[in-house]
């Protein structure tokens, strides 16, 4: 089944359950509402024109800065530091959907099909039904969703944090999450727990540098020496 066919199968199917419909480089991507989630994904699983039986990846995603082009990347330029941030440029696209989202990807082994289920959430209410139920695989991955970006899993038997420690405070993926602290974590043996004390590391910013080989900088002792 071709990724176009697919797309109108689960159309077909699933009608008015999905609120978006998308074929790109030939995989298929639908967005469920989280009211309609469940149901969707039982009928992904268990109607033998889909079979998707298993949920080989689930992740949250920020979209807050999506479509910026602060960053000028397309090509070098000749000062190195030209490169960096301008606030002066528009945004490429207007982004109106909300800020997370929940993606899963699932498998269907027996159609050789894969498919892309976004659910968008907005941001005061970060609520999404769990699928752990539908896919066991989901336990894992619900919770890393819910440690880095905060997204709560409703029916999780246990919405805990999995990467980061039992004290950490805020989730270290959403993208406006501080990058420079003052304290810092370890795991100390005589106490048998984390612990956190201040940072022994000078606190700064690193600013990207093109360096270049083109004797602007100068000859190091060593080339000099060559040269004489």
């Amino acid at each position: 089944m071709s990724p176009n066919k697919l797309s109108s199968t689960l159309a077909e199917m699933l009608g008015d359950l999905i609120d978006d419909n998308l074929v790109a480089f030939d995989e298929v991507t639908i967005e469920v509402s989280a009211s309609n989630l469940i149901e969707v994904c039982k009928i992904l699983q268990t109607d033998a024109a889909l079979a998707f039986t298993q949920m080989i990846d689930l992740c949250g995603v920020d979209y807050s800065a999506y479509g910026s082009t602060e960053w000028q990347t397309e090509s070098a330029s000749g000062g190195g530091f030209g490169r960096g941030v301008d606030s002066t440029l528009e945004n490429e696209s207007q982004w109106d959907k909300p800020r997370f989202a929940s993606v899963m990807h699932l498998l269907s082994v027996d159609n050789n099909q894969r498919l892309r289920v976004k659910t968008f959430v907005d941001e005061d209410d970060l609520k999404i039904p769990s699928v752990t139920q539908i896919w066991s695989s989901a336990d894992w991955y619900e919770r890393e969703s819910f440690d880095l970006y905060g997204l709560l899993y409703e029916g999780h038997e246990d919405l805990r944090r999995i990467l980061t420690d039992y004290n950490f405070v805020g989730h270290p993926f959403r993208k406006d999450f501080p990058l420079v602290g003052h304290v810092e974590m370890r795991y100390d043996a005589t106490e048998r727990r984390c612990i956190y004390e201040p940072v022994t590391i000078e606190q700064r910013i690193n600013v990207p540098k093109v360096i270049r080989d083109d004797l602007r900088y100068g000859l190091d002792n060593e080339d000099s020496a060559e040269q004489a």
